[in-house]
C-alpha cells in the first residue's frame, strides 16, 4: 500500500518526507474443470449501489481503494474522476452486474504548472511537478534558481515511483552526440525505460545507460501499480526550472456480468511544465502511462482505452514525435489488460493491450508495507502528510530504516528508493524479509541527504496460483515447450518459459513451483 508523510525543512534540521509504496493485490485463481464454460465472479458485495450519475463527479475512495456496485453506467458526456486516499490505492470497481462507459472514466497523471514567464504570473507555483493519478506517483520537482547556478541547489527532483524519471543535473551532455540534454528531466518508466518507448539506452554510452528510468512491473498487472513521475528540469538564473509530469493511475474494473466501453477510460500521464524567460531552467518531462485491467465474462465495446505516457510541453505545445517517443522528455507508455471468457473490444486502445481468461477474484488479505521507523524515530501509524518525522541535523549516516509488511511472503525483499527534492535518488535493496506472511520486517542502513527527501519502500511477488495452472497463463496464453532455468549470482533464480512460437517469457522460478513443477 502507499502512505505519504509530508514533512517541513526546519533550520539546521534533517527533514524527511515518506512515501511508503506496496503495490500489490492478492488475487487467488480458481480453475474451471477441462472443458467447462465458469461465469467471472467479480465477488462485488453491491454494498454501494448502482453508480449511474447524471452529472460528471469525483467519486472519494475507501481506504482499501474498493467499491462494490450491483451495476455501472456513465452515459456519455459525463466524467467520473477520483479523489485519492491517503495510502493512494489504485482504483478498484467490482461490479456485481454488467458494467458501461459510454463517458469517460479519469485517473489520468496532471501536468506541472509552466514555469517563468510562460507560467500563469503566480510564481509561487514554479517548479511543482504534476500529481500522479490515484495509485500513480508524482513527478520531480523542477530545480530552484540560483544566479550561480551551484550543482546542489539548481538540480531538478527525481520522479516517485518504482520508474521515477531522473531529475535534470549540470553534468554534462551525453548521447547522440550531446543532444541527451542533462539539464532536463528524464520521462518515468514503466512498460518500457523511461525517455522512450523504443529504448534510448541502445544510443548511449554505458555511463549514461543508469540515467534512463527503469521498467518494473508485467503485463498480467498483478499486481496492480500505477505510472511513475517525470524527472524535473534544472533550475536556471532567474527561473527555477519546471515539474515533471504526473504518472497515470491503476483502474481495475471487475465485473460478472458484461464490460462495455463505448466511450474512454483515460490514465495518460501528465505532462512535463513549459518554461521560457531569460535565464530559465530546463523542463520536467512526462510521466509514465497507468494501468487498467478489464475483468469479466464478456468485453465489448468500440471506445477507448489510453495508457499513454505523457511528454513535455515547449512554447504552449507537446514537444514533436521525436522528442516523445525517442529522446528523453516522454514518459514511458503504461499497460492496459483485458480479461474474459469473450473479448470482442474493437475500439482504440494505447498502448496495445493484452488478453487472458478471467478466474475468481478476491480482494481479502491485501498485502501492505510500510516504514515503520528511521534513525530510531518511529513513523505514525497514520501519518497526517505534515512534519510526521523531523531528524536533527546532527544525525550520523548511515541510518537505519525499519519495514514492517503484512499479507507479504518472507523470503522477498523490500527496495527502499530515497528521492530527495533536488538532486539524484539512491536505491537500497534490503536483506529478505523475516518473520511470518501475516507479520514480517526488515531494514536497511542508508545515507540520507540534507534537507526533505522521499522515501519509498516497494516491493513485489507472484501470487497464489492454482497447482493445476498452466504455464502458459504466464506465456500470454501461448502453449509453453520448454522452460530454462536461469541462475545469477546474489540473485534470485529466474524462468524462461519458451512457446511454440519461440517467444520467451522471464517469470521467478517459484511459479514453477506453483504450477506444481520443481524449480
Amino acid at each position: 500500500m502507499n502512505s505519504e508523510i509530508q514533512t517541513q525543512a526546519l533550520a539546521a534540521e534533517r527533514a524527511l518526507r515518506l512515501n511508503v509504496v506496496a503495490r500489490t493485490l492478492l488475487v487467488y485463481f480458481v480453475l474451471a474443470p477441462f472443458g467447462m464454460a465458469q461465469a467471472f465472479d467479480s465477488g462485488s458485495t453491491g454494498a454501494d449501489g448502482v453508480l449511474n450519475p447524471a452529472v460528471s463527479t469525483e467519486i472519494v475512495l475507501p481506504p482499501s481503494g474498493i467499491l462494490n456496485y450491483s451495476s455501472i453506467n456513465i452515459p456519455a458526456g459525463v466524467t467520473v474522476t477520483f479523489k485519492k486516499n491517503v495510502l493512494n490505492t489504485p482504483v478498484q470497481l467490482l461490479v456485481g452486474g454488467d458494467a458501461t462507459v459510454a463517458g469517460t472514466i479519469n485517473v489520468t497523471g496532471r501536468d506541472a504548472a509552466y514555469t517563468g514567464t510562460s507560467g500563469d504570473g503566480n510564481q509561487a507555483d514554479d517548479g511543482l511537478p504534476g500529481l500522479g493519478g490515484p495509485g500513480g506517483f508524482d513527478g520531480g520537482r523542477g530545480g530552484k534558481d540560483d544566479a550561480q547556478r551551484r550543482a546542489d541547489i539548481v538540480a531538478g527532483g527525481g520522479g516517485l515511483g518504482p520508474g521515477g524519471g531522473l531529475g535534470g543535473t549540470t553534468r554534462g551532455n551525453g548521447c547522440y552526440g550531446g543532444v541527451f540534454y542533462h539539464s532536463v528531466g528524464r520521462g518515468g518508466g514503466y512498460a518500457t525505460r523511461g525517455g522512450t518507448y523504443q529504448g534510448i539506452g541502445s544510443n548511449c554510452p554505458e555511463g549514461d545507460e543508469a540515467l534512463v528510468a527503469k521498467k518494473y512491473g508485467g503485463p498480467a498487472l498483478i499486481p496492480m501499480i500505477g505510472g511513475s513521475g517525470g524527472g524535473g528540469g534544472v533550475g536556471g538564473a532567474t527561473f527555477p526550472g519546471s515539474g515533471g509530469g504526473g504518472g497515470g493511475g491503476a483502474i481495475l474494473i471487475a465485473a460478472s456480468g458484461t464490460i462495455t466501453v463505448a466511450g474512454l477510460v483515460d490514465a495518460t500521464g501528465g505532462e512535463g511544465g513549459d518554461i521560457a524567460g531569460t535565464n530559465a531552467g530546463g523542463r520536467g518531462s512526462g510521466g509514465s502511462g497507468g494501468a487498467i485491467k478489464l475483468m469479466a465474462t464478456a468485453i465489448k465495446g468500440s471506445g477507448a482505452l489510453y495508457a499513454n505516457g505523457g511528454c513535455a510541453i515547449a512554447n504552449g505545445a507537446r514537444r514533436g514525435y521525436y522528442e516523445c517517443q525517442l529522446t528523453y522528455y516522454g514518459g514511458s507508455v503504461g499497460r492496459i489488460r483485458l480479461e474474459a471468457d469473450s473479448i470482442t473490444f474493437n475500439g482504440t486502445s494505447g498502448p496495445t493491450y493484452t488478453t487472458g481468461t478471467p478466474s475468481a477474484i478476491a480482494t481479502s488479505g491485501i498485502p501492505s508495507i510500510r516504514i515503520a521507523s528511521v534513525a530510531g524515530s518511529n513513523v505514525p501509524a497514520t501519518p497526517t502528510g505534515n512534519a510526521d518525522v523531523t531528524l536533527p541535523a546532527t544525525i550520523t549516516n548511515p541510518v537505519t530504516v525499519n519495514f514492517a509488511t503484512a499479507n507479504v511472503p518472507t523470503g522477498n525483499t523490500i527496495k527502499l528508493r530515497v528521492v530527495p527534492a533536488y538532486g539524484d535518488a539512491v536505491e537500497v535493496l534490503s536483506p529478505a524479509i523475516t518473520g511470518t506472511a501475516a507479520s514480517g520486517a526488515t531494514s536497511v542502513s542508508v545515507n540520507l541527504p540534507q534537507g526533505p527527501s522521499v522515501l519509498q519502500a516497494i516491493t513485489s511477488y507472484t501470487v497464489t496460483v492454482a497447482q493445476a495452472e498452466s504455464l502458459s497463463r504466464f506465456a500470454e496464453n501461448e502453449k509453453v515447450e520448454r522452460v530454462e532455468l536461469v541462475a545469477s549470482m546474489g540473485q534470485e533464480s529466474t524462468a524462461q518459459l519458451i512457446t511454440a512460437s519461440g517467444k520467451r517469457y522471464t517469470v521467478p522460478a517459484s511459479v514453477l513451483q506453483l504450477v506444481g513443477l520443481a524449480g
